[in-house]
């Protein structure tokens, strides 16, 4: 079977694991490097031995900006690999976690270990990715369990671990979060950014926690949530929900989950059951999800080959769209659904490919809480018009459609771009466009009319 035989060769490609790095984020890779970073993560990465409130004005200044371009650097280098790697479904998978295990950290390199953490766990058992994240400095950071001791628990890292890692909201009582908190105490990291377990800040008594008493660590926390049924269904209907349907299908789900318990939460199976699956094909599943900002950015390169000459353009459409990696709004990640579209959204979603293909411009309106741009900046100053520098190159679609008679580009196009068929008004409007055009601009025109529909904003 054609599908099944693709699924394999996907599965295949994805086998190798490459981190995250290379040339294009150097000054990632320094900050990696440096020497004795704060425990709290928010020192200056050039000057470890100094702390943030002696740097003069200016120093805070480059601080800013050396942390902002290794930021950008990453985002910019996690997109490109994601659009043109052969490992297209690790990458898929770790853009899944990105959002599942979300954390926000000021440290760069913090970040991008924990990206690379997850990149390389993507498709393995989920109990080796879920501890490895939970001793992670940058999820340990985000989520205070550095001040987590004996006799001050802090309870808000085992709570999540409950809620958004594994069972879900109301599979736990308020005891369990204060017996998991404990556990979890001298959970930590060194000046390395390594983690450490520190005995001495550990609570070492007896703790109860889902109807067991024991000496618990951190540790048997995880495991206990692992021998729950509850974390395979929670677990399945999030991939569900990322990869099928928003609308999660209880008959679809419960086998999966099932088969995923039982292999131990082998991560490919569970992927390879769900994505061979007939009803995964049905009308009912196909075209029916909005695309994220990234998917859809991402969806531009690969399927079109269209990206901005100014590759910070890619940051700042992110920021106006809602999705920004590296830089979830909180520890639940991004709502996704309906949540992507809004008024301001929309225009500029329909608007991107005419401003990649040099036919439009658009002025993109930033949130004031991004931390790139000065937030002291008046709301007229945040406005940054986008026009591309030069029109891109089309030979990914030309090659596409080397051998296709003219007068089939638009239908065949279609069928390339658009999970949903193309609707025979749609096609006639094209058709319009391209006939009334010069001969050498018809499949641009024809390109940019077909990405710009509303239909492409779905998957």
């Amino acid at each position: 079977m054609p599908v099944r035989k693709a699924l394999k060769q996907l599965l295949q490609d994805s086998k190798t694991v490459e981190p995250l790095g290379g040339p294009h984020m150097q000054y990632a890779e320094q900050l990696a490097m440096a020497p004795a970073p704060a425990a709290d993560m928010r020192q200056d990465p050039q000057a470890p031995a100094m702390k943030r409130g002696a740097l003069t004005a200016e120093q805070r200044k480059q601080q800013n900006r050396q942390i902002r371009e290794a930021f950008y650097a990453m985002n910019t280098g996690w997109l490109e690999r994601m659009a043109t790697s052969p490992a297209q479904f690790r990458e898929k998978l770790t853009f899944f976690w990105h959002g599942h295990f979300a954390a926000r950290v000021r440290r760069p390199d913090a970040a991008l270990q924990l990206n690379n953490t997850v990149r390389r766990l993507a498709l393995g058992k989920f109990s080796d990715l879920l501890l490895a994240v939970s001793k992670e400095p940058a999820m340990l950071q985000f989520l205070n369990n550095q001040q987590n001791r004996k006799q001050r628990p802090n309870e808000n890292f085992a709570r999540e671990v409950m809620e958004l890692f594994t069972i879900g909201r109301g599979q736990y009582t308020e005891q369990d979060v204060k017996e998991a908190a404990r556990a979890f105490t001298g959970w930590g990291y060194d000046a390395q950014s390594q983690f450490v377990f520190r005995a001495r800040q550990h609570d070492d008594g007896p703790k109860t926690f889902m109807g067991r008493t024991g000496n618990f660590g951190g540790e048997d926390i995880l495991r206990i949530l692992l021998e729950r049924r509850e974390t395979a269904a929670f677990i399945t209907t999030k991939l569900y929900r990322f990869f099928v349907n928003d609308v999660p299908n209880a008959q679809h789900i419960q086998p999966l989950a099932d088969a995923f318990y039982r292999s131990g939460y082998d991560i490919e199976d569970l992927m390879e059951r769900m994505l061979s699956a007939d009803w995964f094909y049905d009308a009912a599943n196909v075209g029916t999800r909005i695309k994220s900002p990234v998917e859809l950015l991402v969806g531009l390169r690969r399927q079109a080959g269209l990206q901005p000459a100014d590759g910070r353009l890619l940051v700042f459409w992110q920021k106006a769209l809602g999705q920004t990696l590296f830089q979830p709004p909180n520890v639940a990640g991004w709502p996704g659904g309906r949540n992507w579209i809004d008024s301001s959204s929309l225009l500029l979603r329909l608007q991107l490919p005419q401003v990649l293909l040099k036919q439009a411009e658009v002025n993109v309106a930033l949130k004031e809480d991004e931390n790139d741009i000065a937030p002291s900046l008046p709301k007229a100053e945040r406005v940054l018009r986008t026009q591309n520098a030069a029109p891109v190159s089309i030979a990914t679609v030309a090659r596409l459609l080397d051998k296709v008679p003219a007068e089939q580009h638009p239908s065949r196009l279609g069928a390339f771009l658009l999970q949903a068929p193309l609707r025979p008004e749609n096609l006639k409007r094209v058709q319009q466009l391209t006939a009334a055009a010069p001969v050498e601009q018809r499949l641009r025109i024809g390109l940019g009319a077909l990405l710009s529909l509303p239909e492409y904003q779905l998957c």
